[in-house]
């Protein structure tokens, strides 16, 4: 199997949603910064996102948004009836300079991902795993579905299932819309409880091709374990996928703002870790995170895993900098553990019982399912 590949794109570096938006700050570019100034990231390893083009798009997405899309981002615009129609020019989903472009090179990123491990691999696209948009609309910071099409890209390769982990703070509504029925497409979703968009409920099956799992305010590192080990891991080995999508959001770490969760970025590098040996290809995404110093440690730990180097206790001088030149409106300057090392040190906790039984419910459906 060939080394692990990195993509990205420079189209991340500069663009905002707007300066007071959760999407204000450096993400892709910061984490990549971080690994260059690591020494882990080079010509070998890394590979430049396209742009999809609007034809690829619409094996998701519809045309008419597709086209409603482009012509925003042209126009700088939209009218009342596109903002109602497709959600395009809303505070969540505002209008910006690169609106269509850099979503779709987010996509771009999937679909080469998909073409690298169709005959084996692992490949991270830290810019992608949008999972919030819908066919026809945006939504929740997300223009266009990348997981979505990305998985479709995989199954019109030929394979023939598909395992979609998504550990990020919010739930994956629009993953789960676009495969909701599938047999195909096993999908598990590991999110906080009553947070937007607020569905994937404990009994909501999607037809059958979903595992969510509601977690309640401050889910800590020991409780995302028992998780792993006793959720995740089966569902993913008993559906016996030939390709693995985990979703990487790093909006479940403490310090983010948009959610309530309590783990550190070791639980990301846990997942990474234990799932990429369950099946032949591994795509890893980023998704959410809106703390600018904690999406940057979160995605270069996933990276450093993934291609199997070696973290430092404290970040060298050149990676010092990097972090130390982010800036986030919200605050500051955070604590300096965040600026002078990569890993948080464990967040552990009691793990509550509601957690384990929600996890019990979840493995007595397996058990039927299998």
């Amino acid at each position: 199997m060939s080394a692990p590949l990195f993509i990205g794109a420079r189209i991340y570096r500069g663009s905002s949603y707007g300066r007071t938006h959760p999407l204000s700050i450096e993400r892709v570019p910061a984490a990549m910064d971080l690994c260059r100034a690591l020494g882990w990231l080079h010509d070998g390893n890394y590979r430049i996102s396209p742009m999809a083009k609007p034809a690829a798009l619409t094996a998701f997405h519809t045309a008419e948004y597709v086209a409603a899309l482009r012509k925003a981002e042209a126009d700088g615009a939209v009218t009342e009836a596109v903002r109602e129609r497709h959600g395009l020019g809303t505070l969540s989903n505002p209008i910006f300079p690169e609106m269509y472009r850099r979503p779709a090179t987010a996509v771009g990123g999937g679909l080469l991902a998909a073409e690298i491990v169709a005959r084996g691999g692992v490949v991270y696209n830290p810019g992608g795993g949008t999972h919030h948009g819908f066919a026809d609309r945006a939504a929740g910071f997300c223009y266009l579905n990348e997981p979505v099409l990305t998985i479709k890209r995989l199954l019109d390769m030929g394979l023939d299932r598909v395992a979609y982990v998504d550990i990020d703070a919010h739930h994956c509504d629009g993953v789960e819309a676009g495969f909701a029925g599938s047999e195909q497409v096993r999908m598990i979703s590991v999110h906080e409880a009553k947070r937007w968009p607020f569905t994937g409920l404990l009994n909501d099956e999607a037809g059958g091709a979903a595992f969510n799992l509601p977690v309640p305010r401050g889910f800590h590192d020991d409780e995302f374990h028992l998780v792993l080990n006793d959720l995740i891991l089966p569902a993913v080995q008993d559906f016996r996928p030939d390709a693995i999508f985990l979703q990487c959001g790093a909006d479940a770490v403490t310090e983010d703002p948009l959610a309530r969760l309590s783990l550190s970025n070791r639980c990301h590098r846990a997942a990474v870790s234990a799932l990429r040996a369950l099946a032949p290809r591994f795509i890893v995404s980023g998704g959410g995170g809106y703390n600018p110093w904690t999406v940057a440690r979160c995605w270069s730990g996933v990276w450093a895993m993934l291609a199997g180097l070696d973290v430092p206790d404290r970040l060298p001088a050149e990676a010092e900098k990097v972090m130390r030149g982010l800036s986030w409106h919200r605050k500051g300057r955070p604590e300096e553990t965040l600026l002078t090392t990569l890993l948080d040190a464990p967040r552990g906790g009691d793990i509550r019982g509601e957690v384990r039984q929600s996890v019990e419910h979840l493995r007595r459906r397996l058990k039927a399912v299998v």
